[in-house]
């Protein structure tokens, strides 16, 4: 990787981290579809996954007293099951279809009928969703709109939604680096400077997104992480379909 690439990396990085401060969601989703473009995605899998552990695990840190403790221990056990089933199938996607189903999950979760979706956030739906959070990890990188979606339907307020899903995410993305750097043998290997970069980068751009969090309403935030999603999620489904019928 070249030095002006790691710049633009960096910078990418500070923003993506930036918008995750803000509303714990987005930044993961932005930063996996292009390292996916510009990496071998076994490779963009490992980067992208020290970068979120940085990211969330100093936004668990900021938040530490809104996190809820009992969602977040339900959640790793769910990874847990996830991690040792998909283990045996060492399955790794291409580029189209992962950008596909990263795309498709948060339409598939909102068509699912609302007398289905769990309004509270129990040990059972939390196991559960944890399960289906981190099969999709492996498979595109990010649990991003499925598990953003499902705290958005809890009734946790903002700060709480923050700081509980940046502890989950620091485990889930602890096992896809477990996953992809020890037990996939063409994951290769990301240099140590550029790690140490995406690790800075993160923490700088968490630290900034704090401060306008602090700014923000509920409903503010929950509008707005919405329609993020929305957007992020259309254009990741036309990426792929371009993709696949080899027009990009």
């Amino acid at each position: 990787m070249t030095a002006l690439t790691a710049a633009l990396l960096s910078l990418l990085m500070i923003f993506t981290a930036f918008l995750s401060g803000i509303f714990g969601m987005a930044g993961g989703l932005i930063l996996v579809g292009v390292l996916v473009v510009i990496m071998p995605l076994p490779q963009a899998m490992v980067l992208h996954a020290v970068t979120q552990m940085a990211s969330n695990g100093w936004r668990a840190l900021l938040w530490w007293r809104h996190i809820v403790w009992r969602t977040t221990a339900f959640y790793v056990a769910g990874c847990l099951l996830s991690v040792g089933l998909w283990s045996i199938w060492l399955y790794v996607p291409d580029k189209a279809m992962a950008l596909l189903l990263l795309g498709l999950s948060p339409f598939i979760v909102r068509a699912i009928p609302e007398s289905i979706m769990p309004r509270t956030l129990g040990p059972g739906q939390v196991v559960g969703g944890g399960i289906c959070c981190m099969m999709l990890m492996l498979l595109t990188g990010v649990t991003g709109p499925l598990l953003d979606t499902l705290f958005l339907r809890s009734h946790m307020e903002r700060k709480q939604i923050v700081a509980t899903k940046a502890s989950c995410q620091v485990f889930g993305h602890g096992f896809k680096l477990l996953y992809f750097g020890a037990l996939i043998d063409q994951a290769g290997t990301v240099e140590p400077w550029v790690m140490a970069i995406a690790v800075a980068s993160s923490m700088i751009g968490t630290s900034l997104g704090r401060l306008v969090l602090e700014k923000l309403s509920d409903k503010q935030f929950r509008t707005w992480s919405n329609r993020i999603i929305t957007v992020l999620a259309t254009y990741y489904i036309g990426y792929s379909v371009a993709l696949m019928v080899g027009i990009a």
